[in-house]
């Protein structure tokens, strides 16, 4: 199975490296010195990670025959695609790959059904599990523990626990505002002064 696990920015100094958008929870493992890796396009690749090292928060390589800036603005927005065995589970106990939570059904904790997770959307801030509804309509789900409170692998679903208006229309908004105009025309139905 392949998966993406990076995107090539842009060039980075005059000897070849460039800077990576991360895509894998495991860069340290996919995106390790040696790894060879196939491209999107097919035909720029396959390219070997030469040396890779942290530089202000961003990860650099340098691959296997790219020595200067040129060959390195070459490679940009080409993805790097890892072979991984579908077998593989992440190291972590709560980490999953993306091959492992596609399809999968999605209800709420109370079992209404919500829909099947179609794609995942890598943010900076969080993942978003895209769903598609029976009605062929779509919803994103925050991929945080405070709404999917469940991923059970061998039943194929995920459970969800979503604050109000997360996937539906009827959101419950209530505010201070809303508190005291009720409490004003309660006062004023029962004529208290207070």
């Amino acid at each position: 199975m392949q998966l993406v696990v990076a995107r090539i920015g842009r060039a980075h100094g005059i000897k070849g490296e460039v800077t990576v958008e991360v895509r894998t929870d495991e860069p340290e493992l996919r995106l390790a010195p040696g790894a060879v890796l196939a491209t999107d396009p097919a035909a720029k690749g396959p390219l070997t990670i030469e040396t890779g090292r942290v530089h202000s928060g961003r990860l650099l390589l340098r691959f296997e025959g790219v020595t200067d800036r040129t060959g390195a603005e070459a490679l940009r927005n080409i993805l790097l695609i890892a072979d991984v065995d579908p077998e593989e589970l992440p190291e972590e106990e709560d980490e999953y790959y993306d091959h492992q939570l596609m399809d999968l059904d999605v209800v709420t904790k109370d079992g209404v059904e919500v829909g099947r997770i179609t794609e995942i959307s890598h943010l900076p801030s969080q993942d978003l599990f895209i769903v598609e509804r029976p009605d062929g309509s779509e919803v994103m789900i925050p991929f945080v523990e405070a709404i999917v409170t469940e991923i059970d692998l061998e039943e194929q679903r995920a459970v969800i626990d979503p604050p109000p208006g997360l996937i539906d229309d009827r959101a419950e908004i209530a505010s201070a505002r809303d508190d005291e105009a009720a409490a004003e025309k309660t006062a004023d139905e029962t004529g208290d002064d207070s």
